[in-house]
Protein backbone atom coordinates (compact mmCIF):
# COMPACT_ATOMS: atom_id res chain seq x y z
CA UNK A 1 0.00 0.00 0.00
CA UNK A 2 2.76 2.44 0.95
CA UNK A 3 4.64 1.54 -2.23
CA UNK A 4 1.57 2.27 -4.38
CA UNK A 5 1.07 5.66 -2.69
CA UNK A 6 4.71 6.51 -3.21
CA UNK A 7 4.47 5.66 -6.92
CA UNK A 8 1.31 7.74 -7.31
CA UNK A 9 2.99 10.66 -5.53
CA UNK A 10 6.00 10.48 -7.86
CA UNK A 11 3.74 10.39 -10.94
CA UNK A 12 1.82 13.45 -9.75
CA UNK A 13 5.06 15.26 -8.94
CA UNK A 14 6.47 14.46 -12.39
CA UNK A 15 3.35 15.71 -14.15
CA UNK A 16 3.37 18.96 -12.14
CA UNK A 17 7.05 19.53 -12.91
CA UNK A 18 6.46 18.81 -16.60
CA UNK A 19 3.55 21.27 -16.69
CA UNK A 20 5.69 23.89 -14.96
CA UNK A 21 8.40 23.46 -17.57
CA UNK A 22 6.01 23.85 -20.53
CA UNK A 23 3.45 26.42 -19.36
CA UNK A 24 4.06 30.02 -20.45
CA UNK A 25 6.17 32.02 -18.01
CA UNK A 26 6.06 35.73 -17.31
CA UNK A 27 9.15 37.89 -17.65
CA UNK A 28 12.21 38.40 -19.78
CA UNK A 29 13.17 40.46 -22.82
CA UNK A 30 12.78 39.11 -26.34
CA UNK A 31 15.63 40.29 -28.59
CA UNK A 32 14.50 40.85 -32.18
CA UNK A 33 16.58 41.90 -35.19
CA UNK A 34 15.21 43.05 -38.55
CA UNK A 35 16.63 44.42 -41.76
CA UNK A 36 14.17 47.26 -42.22
CA UNK A 37 12.26 49.71 -40.04
CA UNK A 38 10.10 48.49 -37.16
CA UNK A 39 7.32 50.95 -38.09
CA UNK A 40 7.30 50.45 -41.86
CA UNK A 41 4.09 49.39 -43.52
CA UNK A 42 2.74 46.86 -44.10
CA UNK A 43 4.87 44.47 -42.03
CA UNK A 44 6.78 46.51 -39.43
CA UNK A 45 6.94 44.31 -36.34
CA UNK A 46 6.33 47.15 -33.87
CA UNK A 47 3.04 48.21 -35.39
CA UNK A 48 0.86 45.34 -34.23
CA UNK A 49 2.64 45.18 -30.87
CA UNK A 50 1.78 48.79 -30.04
CA UNK A 51 -1.36 49.42 -32.09
CA UNK A 52 -4.75 47.76 -32.56
CA UNK A 53 -7.44 48.12 -35.21
CA UNK A 54 -11.20 48.22 -34.97
CA UNK A 55 -11.22 44.63 -36.23
CA UNK A 56 -8.62 41.91 -36.66
CA UNK A 57 -8.14 39.00 -39.03
CA UNK A 58 -8.57 35.53 -37.58
CA UNK A 59 -8.51 31.98 -38.91
CA UNK A 60 -12.32 32.06 -39.05
CA UNK A 61 -12.60 35.49 -40.64
CA UNK A 62 -12.82 39.01 -39.26
CA UNK A 63 -12.94 39.25 -35.44
CA UNK A 64 -13.78 42.07 -32.98
CA UNK A 65 -10.89 44.16 -31.64
CA UNK A 66 -11.37 47.79 -30.58
CA UNK A 67 -14.87 47.47 -31.98
CA UNK A 68 -17.11 44.85 -30.43
CA UNK A 69 -19.86 44.89 -33.06
CA UNK A 70 -20.78 46.55 -36.34
CA UNK A 71 -23.66 46.82 -38.76
CA UNK A 72 -24.27 48.25 -42.21
CA UNK A 73 -27.13 50.28 -43.64
CA UNK A 74 -28.17 51.69 -46.98
CA UNK A 75 -26.78 48.77 -49.01
CA UNK A 76 -23.32 48.97 -47.37
CA UNK A 77 -22.98 52.73 -47.98
CA UNK A 78 -23.02 53.34 -44.21
CA UNK A 79 -21.32 51.32 -41.46
CA UNK A 80 -21.47 51.83 -37.70
CA UNK A 81 -18.84 50.32 -35.37
CA UNK A 82 -19.50 50.25 -31.63
CA UNK A 83 -16.32 50.70 -29.57
CA UNK A 84 -15.23 48.33 -26.83
CA UNK A 85 -15.88 50.00 -23.44
CA UNK A 86 -13.18 50.49 -20.81
CA UNK A 87 -10.21 50.56 -23.20
CA UNK A 88 -7.41 53.07 -22.61
CA UNK A 89 -4.43 54.21 -24.60
CA UNK A 90 -1.03 53.45 -23.12
CA UNK A 91 -0.77 56.97 -21.64
CA UNK A 92 -4.02 56.44 -19.72
CA UNK A 93 -6.29 58.40 -22.05
CA UNK A 94 -9.62 56.69 -22.71
CA UNK A 95 -10.36 55.25 -26.13
CA UNK A 96 -13.12 57.47 -27.52
CA UNK A 97 -14.79 57.65 -30.89
CA UNK A 98 -13.23 61.08 -31.41
CA UNK A 99 -9.74 59.66 -30.80
CA UNK A 100 -10.43 56.76 -33.19
CA UNK A 101 -11.60 59.12 -35.93
CA UNK A 102 -8.44 61.19 -35.42
CA UNK A 103 -6.31 58.06 -35.70
CA UNK A 104 -8.10 56.89 -38.84
CA UNK A 105 -7.76 60.28 -40.54
CA UNK A 106 -4.04 60.28 -39.76
CA UNK A 107 -3.62 56.71 -41.00
CA UNK A 108 -5.59 57.31 -44.20
CA UNK A 109 -5.56 60.96 -45.27
CA UNK A 110 -6.66 60.16 -48.83
CA UNK A 111 -7.78 57.35 -51.16
CA UNK A 112 -9.64 55.67 -48.29
CA UNK A 113 -12.31 52.97 -48.62
CA UNK A 114 -14.78 55.50 -47.21
CA UNK A 115 -15.83 59.04 -48.14
CA UNK A 116 -16.23 60.28 -44.57
CA UNK A 117 -15.78 59.00 -41.01
CA UNK A 118 -17.20 60.66 -37.90
CA UNK A 119 -17.72 60.09 -34.18
CA UNK A 120 -21.28 59.46 -33.00
CA UNK A 121 -21.42 58.87 -29.26
CA UNK A 122 -19.52 55.65 -28.53
CA UNK A 123 -19.58 54.60 -32.17
CA UNK A 124 -17.59 55.36 -35.31
CA UNK A 125 -19.64 55.84 -38.46
CA UNK A 126 -18.29 55.44 -42.01
CA UNK A 127 -20.17 56.68 -45.06
CA UNK A 128 -19.33 56.45 -48.74
CA UNK A 129 -20.72 57.36 -52.13
CA UNK A 130 -19.96 53.78 -53.20
CA UNK A 131 -20.86 50.55 -51.45
CA UNK A 132 -18.33 49.24 -48.88
CA UNK A 133 -19.22 45.53 -48.55
CA UNK A 134 -15.74 44.59 -47.32
CA UNK A 135 -15.13 47.39 -44.79
CA UNK A 136 -14.88 45.21 -41.63
CA UNK A 137 -12.24 43.03 -43.34
CA UNK A 138 -10.35 46.05 -44.70
CA UNK A 139 -10.21 47.68 -41.26
CA UNK A 140 -8.30 44.64 -39.96
CA UNK A 141 -5.39 45.58 -42.23
CA UNK A 142 -2.16 47.16 -41.07
CA UNK A 143 -3.01 50.46 -42.75
CA UNK A 144 -5.88 51.23 -40.38
CA UNK A 145 -4.34 50.59 -36.96
CA UNK A 146 -5.26 53.26 -34.43
CA UNK A 147 -2.66 55.56 -32.87
CA UNK A 148 -3.36 58.46 -30.51
CA UNK A 149 -2.89 61.73 -32.41
CA UNK A 150 -3.54 64.29 -29.65
CA UNK A 151 -2.80 63.91 -25.92
CA UNK A 152 -5.06 65.14 -23.14
CA UNK A 153 -2.88 68.28 -23.06
CA UNK A 154 -3.63 68.91 -26.73
CA UNK A 155 -0.12 68.01 -27.88
CA UNK A 156 1.20 65.61 -30.50
CA UNK A 157 2.68 62.52 -28.79
CA UNK A 158 6.47 62.24 -28.92
CA UNK A 159 6.28 58.46 -29.36
CA UNK A 160 3.68 56.21 -30.95
CA UNK A 161 0.87 55.56 -28.47
CA UNK A 162 -1.71 52.85 -29.02
CA UNK A 163 -3.77 50.31 -27.11
CA UNK A 164 -1.67 47.22 -27.86
CA UNK A 165 0.16 44.74 -25.66
CA UNK A 166 3.41 46.77 -25.62
CA UNK A 167 4.25 50.44 -25.33
CA UNK A 168 7.25 52.45 -26.48
CA UNK A 169 9.95 53.03 -23.86
CA UNK A 170 12.68 54.45 -26.10
CA UNK A 171 13.71 54.62 -29.73
CA UNK A 172 17.30 55.64 -30.42
CA UNK A 173 20.41 54.44 -32.25
CA UNK A 174 18.41 51.87 -34.27
CA UNK A 175 17.15 50.18 -31.09
CA UNK A 176 13.45 50.30 -30.25
CA UNK A 177 12.58 49.28 -26.68
CA UNK A 178 9.03 48.21 -25.90
CA UNK A 179 7.69 47.34 -22.45
CA UNK A 180 4.62 45.35 -21.45
CA UNK A 181 1.36 47.28 -21.26
CA UNK A 182 0.20 46.23 -17.81
CA UNK A 183 -3.37 47.45 -18.40
CA UNK A 184 -3.83 46.17 -21.95
CA UNK A 185 -7.48 45.36 -22.69
CA UNK A 186 -6.38 41.93 -24.03
CA UNK A 187 -4.42 41.16 -20.86
CA UNK A 188 -0.77 41.62 -19.98
CA UNK A 189 1.67 39.87 -22.35
CA UNK A 190 3.99 37.21 -20.90
CA UNK A 191 7.14 39.12 -21.91
CA UNK A 192 8.33 42.08 -19.88
CA UNK A 193 9.94 43.76 -22.86
CA UNK A 194 10.82 43.48 -26.54
CA UNK A 195 14.03 44.93 -27.95
CA UNK A 196 13.98 45.46 -31.71
CA UNK A 197 17.31 46.20 -33.39
CA UNK A 198 16.62 47.66 -36.83
CA UNK A 199 18.63 47.96 -40.06
CA UNK A 200 20.59 44.78 -39.32
CA UNK A 201 21.99 42.85 -42.27
CA UNK A 202 20.72 39.26 -42.53
CA UNK A 203 24.22 37.88 -42.01
CA UNK A 204 24.57 39.85 -38.77
CA UNK A 205 21.12 38.74 -37.61
CA UNK A 206 21.99 35.07 -38.09
CA UNK A 207 25.33 35.50 -36.35
CA UNK A 208 23.65 37.10 -33.33
CA UNK A 209 21.10 34.27 -33.24
CA UNK A 210 23.86 31.66 -33.24
CA UNK A 211 25.67 33.23 -30.27
CA UNK A 212 22.56 34.02 -28.23
CA UNK A 213 22.37 37.77 -28.79
CA UNK A 214 19.10 37.50 -30.72
CA UNK A 215 15.93 35.44 -30.23
CA UNK A 216 14.01 36.26 -33.40
CA UNK A 217 15.54 37.07 -36.79
CA UNK A 218 14.36 37.27 -40.37
CA UNK A 219 14.78 34.59 -43.01
CA UNK A 220 14.30 35.98 -46.53
CA UNK A 221 12.51 33.64 -48.93
CA UNK A 222 15.62 33.25 -51.08
CA UNK A 223 17.63 32.11 -48.03
CA UNK A 224 15.08 29.78 -46.46
CA UNK A 225 16.80 26.65 -47.76
CA UNK A 226 20.13 27.82 -46.36
CA UNK A 227 18.56 28.45 -42.96
CA UNK A 228 17.11 24.95 -42.93
CA UNK A 229 20.48 23.49 -43.89
CA UNK A 230 21.98 25.30 -40.90
CA UNK A 231 19.35 23.58 -38.73
CA UNK A 232 17.74 26.81 -37.60
CA UNK A 233 14.28 26.60 -36.05
CA UNK A 234 12.29 28.33 -38.76
CA UNK A 235 8.65 29.43 -38.78
CA UNK A 236 7.20 29.88 -42.28
CA UNK A 237 3.84 31.27 -43.31
CA UNK A 238 1.82 30.58 -46.41
CA UNK A 239 1.75 33.10 -49.26
CA UNK A 240 1.40 36.49 -47.58
CA UNK A 241 2.83 38.82 -50.22
CA UNK A 242 2.94 39.12 -53.97
CA UNK A 243 5.98 40.23 -55.94
CA UNK A 244 4.73 42.35 -58.83
CA UNK A 245 5.93 44.70 -61.52
CA UNK A 246 4.01 47.96 -61.60
CA UNK A 247 4.08 50.03 -64.80
CA UNK A 248 3.08 53.60 -65.41
CA UNK A 249 0.34 54.12 -68.01
CA UNK A 250 1.65 57.45 -69.23
CA UNK A 251 4.59 58.72 -71.24
CA UNK A 252 6.54 56.04 -73.08
CA UNK A 253 4.29 53.33 -71.62
CA UNK A 254 1.01 55.03 -72.41
CA UNK A 255 0.52 52.46 -75.18
CA UNK A 256 -1.22 49.40 -73.63
CA UNK A 257 0.32 47.11 -76.28
CA UNK A 258 3.79 47.99 -75.01
CA UNK A 259 2.76 47.21 -71.43
CA UNK A 260 1.31 43.87 -72.51
CA UNK A 261 4.48 43.15 -74.46
CA UNK A 262 6.65 43.77 -71.41
CA UNK A 263 4.41 41.62 -69.22
CA UNK A 264 4.80 38.71 -71.64
CA UNK A 265 8.60 39.14 -71.73
CA UNK A 266 9.16 38.48 -68.00
CA UNK A 267 10.47 35.01 -67.10
CA UNK A 268 8.74 34.16 -63.82
CA UNK A 269 10.25 30.68 -63.65
CA UNK A 270 13.77 32.10 -63.66
CA UNK A 271 12.88 34.46 -60.83
CA UNK A 272 11.54 31.58 -58.77
CA UNK A 273 14.34 29.11 -59.49
CA UNK A 274 17.39 31.37 -59.57
CA UNK A 275 16.67 34.44 -57.47
CA UNK A 276 14.25 33.05 -54.86
CA UNK A 277 15.66 29.52 -54.75
CA UNK A 278 12.30 27.83 -55.39
CA UNK A 279 10.74 29.33 -52.25
CA UNK A 280 8.06 31.30 -54.07
CA UNK A 281 5.28 30.20 -56.39
CA UNK A 282 4.96 31.66 -59.88
CA UNK A 283 1.68 33.47 -60.46
CA UNK A 284 -0.04 35.74 -62.93
CA UNK A 285 -2.94 36.27 -60.54
CA UNK A 286 -3.30 38.94 -57.89
CA UNK A 287 -4.64 36.43 -55.36
CA UNK A 288 -3.04 33.03 -54.60
CA UNK A 289 -4.55 29.81 -55.92
CA UNK A 290 -5.23 28.55 -52.39
CA UNK A 291 -7.50 31.54 -51.78
CA UNK A 292 -9.55 31.58 -54.99
CA UNK A 293 -9.05 28.30 -56.85
CA UNK A 294 -8.88 30.10 -60.21
CA UNK A 295 -5.32 31.47 -60.35
CA UNK A 296 -4.39 28.75 -62.86
CA UNK A 297 -6.62 30.49 -65.42
CA UNK A 298 -4.04 33.28 -65.76
CA UNK A 299 -1.09 32.01 -67.87
CA UNK A 300 2.36 32.33 -66.28
CA UNK A 301 4.54 31.20 -69.19
CA UNK A 302 6.91 33.62 -70.86
CA UNK A 303 6.10 34.35 -74.52
CA UNK A 304 9.04 36.26 -75.99
CA UNK A 305 7.86 35.89 -79.58
CA UNK A 306 4.47 37.41 -78.75
CA UNK A 307 6.18 40.17 -76.75
CA UNK A 308 8.30 41.12 -79.75
CA UNK A 309 5.28 40.95 -82.04
CA UNK A 310 3.28 43.33 -79.84
CA UNK A 311 6.17 45.77 -79.68
CA UNK A 312 6.24 45.81 -83.47
CA UNK A 313 8.55 48.44 -84.88
CA UNK A 314 8.23 50.71 -81.87
CA UNK A 315 11.47 51.61 -80.12
CA UNK A 316 10.63 53.25 -76.79
CA UNK A 317 13.19 55.54 -75.17
CA UNK A 318 15.32 54.16 -72.30
CA UNK A 319 13.14 53.18 -69.33
CA UNK A 320 13.92 53.11 -65.60
CA UNK A 321 13.11 50.20 -63.29
CA UNK A 322 13.19 50.88 -59.54
CA UNK A 323 13.36 48.03 -57.02
CA UNK A 324 11.78 48.62 -53.64
CA UNK A 325 13.72 46.52 -51.15
CA UNK A 326 16.90 44.66 -50.32
CA UNK A 327 19.66 43.12 -52.44
CA UNK A 328 17.44 40.24 -53.53
CA UNK A 329 14.96 42.68 -55.00
CA UNK A 330 17.79 44.38 -56.87
CA UNK A 331 18.88 41.02 -58.30
CA UNK A 332 15.29 40.29 -59.35
CA UNK A 333 15.09 43.70 -61.02
CA UNK A 334 18.31 43.03 -62.92
CA UNK A 335 16.89 39.72 -64.12
CA UNK A 336 13.69 41.43 -65.31
CA UNK A 337 15.72 44.11 -67.10
CA UNK A 338 17.58 41.33 -68.94
CA UNK A 339 14.26 39.74 -69.96
CA UNK A 340 13.01 43.06 -71.29
CA UNK A 341 16.27 43.68 -73.16
CA UNK A 342 15.71 40.39 -75.00
CA UNK A 343 12.31 41.75 -76.06
CA UNK A 344 13.89 44.93 -77.45
CA UNK A 345 13.60 47.31 -74.48
CA UNK A 346 16.37 49.38 -72.92
CA UNK A 347 15.79 49.32 -69.16
CA UNK A 348 18.10 50.77 -66.49
CA UNK A 349 17.78 49.50 -62.90
CA UNK A 350 18.14 51.78 -59.90
CA UNK A 351 17.21 51.74 -56.24
CA UNK A 352 13.77 53.03 -55.29
CA UNK A 353 13.73 56.72 -54.40
CA UNK A 354 11.46 59.70 -54.65
CA UNK A 355 12.30 60.05 -58.33
CA UNK A 356 9.91 58.92 -61.03
CA UNK A 357 10.40 55.44 -62.49
CA UNK A 358 8.64 53.89 -65.46
CA UNK A 359 8.52 50.50 -63.73
CA UNK A 360 8.56 49.57 -60.05
CA UNK A 361 9.28 46.14 -58.59
CA UNK A 362 7.72 45.77 -55.15
CA UNK A 363 5.91 43.43 -52.81
CA UNK A 364 2.24 43.83 -52.04
CA UNK A 365 0.96 42.45 -48.77
CA UNK A 366 -1.98 40.09 -48.67
CA UNK A 367 -3.62 41.76 -45.68
CA UNK A 368 -6.85 39.79 -45.52
CA UNK A 369 -7.77 36.12 -45.67
CA UNK A 370 -11.09 37.10 -47.26
CA UNK A 371 -10.63 37.18 -51.06
CA UNK A 372 -12.77 40.22 -51.85
CA UNK A 373 -11.16 42.35 -49.16
CA UNK A 374 -7.69 41.08 -50.09
CA UNK A 375 -8.17 42.06 -53.74
CA UNK A 376 -9.63 45.45 -52.88
CA UNK A 377 -6.76 46.18 -50.48
CA UNK A 378 -4.13 45.12 -53.01
CA UNK A 379 -5.60 47.29 -55.77
CA UNK A 380 -5.82 50.22 -53.39
CA UNK A 381 -2.16 49.77 -52.40
CA UNK A 382 -1.22 49.85 -56.09
CA UNK A 383 -3.13 53.09 -56.63
CA UNK A 384 -5.63 51.38 -58.92
CA UNK A 385 -9.43 51.70 -58.92
CA UNK A 386 -10.75 49.49 -56.13
CA UNK A 387 -14.53 49.33 -56.14
CA UNK A 388 -16.18 47.37 -53.37
CA UNK A 389 -16.23 43.80 -54.68
CA UNK A 390 -19.33 41.85 -53.79
CA UNK A 391 -21.21 38.81 -55.05
CA UNK A 392 -20.13 35.44 -56.39
CA UNK A 393 -16.68 33.94 -57.10
CA UNK A 394 -17.39 34.71 -60.77
CA UNK A 395 -17.67 38.40 -59.88
CA UNK A 396 -14.37 38.22 -57.99
CA UNK A 397 -12.65 36.60 -60.96
CA UNK A 398 -14.07 39.19 -63.35
CA UNK A 399 -12.92 42.05 -61.11
CA UNK A 400 -9.39 40.64 -61.01
CA UNK A 401 -9.36 40.01 -64.75
CA UNK A 402 -10.51 43.58 -65.45
CA UNK A 403 -7.68 44.93 -63.29
CA UNK A 404 -5.02 42.75 -64.94
CA UNK A 405 -6.11 43.58 -68.48
CA UNK A 406 -4.79 47.10 -67.99
CA UNK A 407 -1.25 45.64 -67.72
CA UNK A 408 -0.22 48.23 -65.16
CA UNK A 409 0.26 45.62 -62.43
CA UNK A 410 1.96 42.34 -63.40
CA UNK A 411 1.95 39.59 -60.71
CA UNK A 412 5.13 37.50 -60.65
CA UNK A 413 5.51 35.41 -57.47
CA UNK A 414 3.57 34.57 -54.34
CA UNK A 415 5.99 34.65 -51.40
CA UNK A 416 5.91 33.38 -47.79
CA UNK A 417 7.37 35.08 -44.72
CA UNK A 418 9.84 33.27 -42.47
CA UNK A 419 11.61 33.84 -39.16
CA UNK A 420 14.16 31.87 -37.16
CA UNK A 421 13.91 31.67 -33.36
CA UNK A 422 16.24 30.74 -30.54
CA UNK A 423 15.78 27.67 -28.35
CA UNK A 424 14.45 29.68 -25.42
CA UNK A 425 11.43 31.07 -27.31
CA UNK A 426 8.14 29.34 -26.56
CA UNK A 427 4.63 29.49 -28.03
CA UNK A 428 5.53 31.79 -30.92
CA UNK A 429 3.36 31.43 -34.01
CA UNK A 430 2.77 33.46 -37.15
CA UNK A 431 -0.43 35.39 -37.69
CA UNK A 432 -2.50 35.08 -40.86
CA UNK A 433 -0.43 37.85 -42.48
CA UNK A 434 2.89 36.23 -41.49
CA UNK A 435 3.56 38.59 -38.56
CA UNK A 436 5.00 36.90 -35.44
CA UNK A 437 2.49 36.84 -32.58
CA UNK A 438 4.99 38.13 -30.03
CA UNK A 439 2.28 39.17 -27.58
CA UNK A 440 1.50 35.52 -26.79
CA UNK A 441 5.12 34.29 -26.78
CA UNK A 442 7.19 33.52 -23.69
CA UNK A 443 10.79 32.69 -22.80
CA UNK A 444 11.88 29.38 -21.29
CA UNK A 445 14.42 30.89 -18.89
CA UNK A 446 12.05 33.50 -17.44
CA UNK A 447 11.35 33.60 -13.72
CA UNK A 448 7.63 33.05 -13.98
CA UNK A 449 7.07 35.92 -11.54
CA UNK A 450 4.43 38.34 -12.69
CA UNK A 451 4.83 41.94 -11.58
CA UNK A 452 2.81 45.10 -11.84
CA UNK A 453 -0.96 45.72 -11.84
CA UNK A 454 -2.99 42.56 -12.12
CA UNK A 455 -0.16 40.37 -10.86
CA UNK A 456 -1.09 37.08 -9.32
CA UNK A 457 -1.00 37.13 -5.51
Amino acid sequence: MLRRCAINFLLVLASVCGWARTRPLYGGTLHVEIEGDAWQRPDGLARRLVLDGLTRAGADGVQPALAIEWKSDNDDHRWQFKLRPGVHFQDGAPLTSVAVVGGLNAACPQNCPWTAVRAVGSAVVFTSDAAMPNLPELLAGDEFLIALTVTSEGKTPENVIGTGAFQVLSNANSVLMLTANETCWQGRPFLDAVEIRTHRAIRDQWLDLSVGRADLVEVPADQLRQAQQQRMTVLTSGAVSMLALQMTDSGALGNPLLRESMALAVDRAALENVIFQKQGEVTASLLPEAMTGYAFLFPVERNLAKAQELRGGLTPPPLTLAADGDGTMQLAAQRIALNLHEAGYNVQVRAASGQHADLLLRRYALESAEPRAALEGMLRAAGMPAPGIDGTPDALYQAERDALERHTLVPLLDLPRSFAISERVRDLRLEEDGTPDIADASLQDSTGVRSGPGAAP
